[in-house]
């Protein structure tokens, strides 16, 4: 009798655990979520933004440059379209310049506000600004600053960021030759949608 009592409630333990998730094969899932190491970072109203800025809300986050052509001002209109479309009412948008020298507090106001309302342009001295980009598995390079024009190469990927300041995803890019690598937008909901059910 014993035997089956302890059966029995190891069969409603595994019936009552959560299963994964079904995402895409651009979705990259921790399900224990990655801690973030301490950061000190600048919004454009010139406000520290740490950790703590983290904490409570879904955070979707993006690396780009005001100058951006095509990549960064695409994934932010999809970010701010997507916003209106998930189950959880406030998520975060941390648009990350990693252009410092040119995207000043004044000029990312104004880049955000473009967007809509609520979201956070957000950049840092390259010595702050690296690591924390490193942290979240993504990257950034820029050539030659000492040139009036110069390059700058970024990651295409959107992190997701939970309440509990834990990486839990990447949301990356499709490519296909002859197009600009953009995140699905429609996969991007359901797999947040599936992602932030499992909280």
């Amino acid at each position: 009798m014993k035997n089956w009592i302890i059966l029995l409630f190891v069969l409603l333990m595994v019936a009552c655990e959560k299963s994964p998730p079904k995402l895409a094969d651009t979705t990259v899932y921790y399900p224990e979520g990655k801690p973030l190491p301490n950061f000190v970072l600048r919004n454009q109203f010139g406000d520290e933004i740490t950790n703590q800025h983290l904490e409570g809300r879904w955070t979707w986050l993006f690396l780009g440059y005001t100058s951006c052509p095509d990549i960064c001002p695409m994934t932010l209109a999809k970010l701010a379209a997507a916003r209106k479309q998930v189950q959880i009412a406030d998520v975060n948008i941390w648009f990350v310049s990693v252009d410092p020298n040119r995207d000043t507090d004044e000029k990312r106001a104004a880049y955000a506000a473009y967007f809509g309302e609520g979201i956070s342009a957000i950049t840092a001295a390259h010595d702050a600004l690296f690591p924390f980009v490193r942290s979240l598995g993504l990257i950034y390079s820029i050539g030659d600053t000492t040139q009036a024009s110069y390059s700058v190469d970024h990651s295409a990927s959107i992190a997701l960021i939970s309440p509990d300041s834990k990486l839990v995803a990447i949301f990356k890019p499709n490519f296909a030759v002859g197009k600009v690598p953009l995140v699905d937008q429609a996969n991007l909901v359901e797999d947040f949608n599936a992602i932030s059910a499992q909280y």
